[in-house]
């Protein structure tokens, strides 16, 4: 039977509380740095120089098209292997997580960043350039605002799909919010009460992320007018 009152302790316990804590800050630290990268990479899929394009195309491809799990692997056990650098105590599973999550992320975002980069008409550029700015003012105070407002959606659905990437994360014994749960059914054999538990704080976090992707987009709608 289900027990209301394991489910409750687990519910409002440390343990699920701080572990849900280490995938969010896991999930924020992955998402910052990789937008802030890909904000580059995408303006860059599109340059001039051919290698450059080609480069940034190949890491695309290749990052999305490996499963997230053989990546994160990878970074874990082969990254060891290749140089005595990863064989140090800093490597833990929490920088291998956000090493591995990292580089996946800037791949899909570059794509997204790129698209909508290219959303935005060339003849704003002109003219800009027309008026005097130079290239860097062109981008930063013309494209990128347009640029992030057509993609928010796309960012924060990103970000939610990061957010339960992270639980991928327990194959390395990161304890984040899935590996606690994992743990705590091993030694308590309680299934529902400790995954359900574990979903609610998931939803809960989906939601509130839902909730600020709904604000985002009706403040830039009415700054747009």
């Amino acid at each position: 039977m289900f027990d209301s009152k394991l489910f409750l302790t687990a519910l409002f316990g440390w343990p699920l509380a701080k572990g849900a804590l280490l995938t969010l800050v896991l999930s924020l630290l992955v998402m910052t740095v990789a937008l802030a990268i890909s904000l580059a990479t995408a303006a860059l899929a599109t340059s001039k120089r051919r290698w450059i394009r080609l480069s940034i195309a190949a890491f695309v491809w290749l990052l999305r098209g490996a499963p997230a799990l053989l990546v994160l692997l990878f970074v874990w056990n082969g990254l060891p292997q290749i140089s005595a650098v990863f064989r140090s105590d800093w490597f833990s599973p929490f920088v291998a997580a956000f090493l591995a999550l990292t580089l996946i992320q800037i791949a899909y975002l570059t794509e997204i960043l790129r698209s909508s980069y290219a959303s935005i008409g060339k003849g704003q550029s002109e003219g800009a350039a027309a008026l005097g700015l130079h290239r860097g003012q062109i981008f930063f105070l013309i494209i990128l605002p347009q640029a992030l407002r057509v993609a928010l959606p796309a960012l924060v659905n990103e970000f939610i799909s990061l957010l339960k990437a992270t639980s991928l994360a327990t194959v390395i014994s990161l304890k984040e919010l899935m590996t606690v749960t994992q743990f705590a059914i091993a030694t308590s054999f309680r299934f529902l009460e400790w995954y359900g538990a574990a979903l609610i704080y998931y939803m809960s976090m989906v939601s509130v992320l839902t909730v600020v992707q709904i604000k985002l987009e009706r403040l830039l709608a009415r700054g747009h007018r």
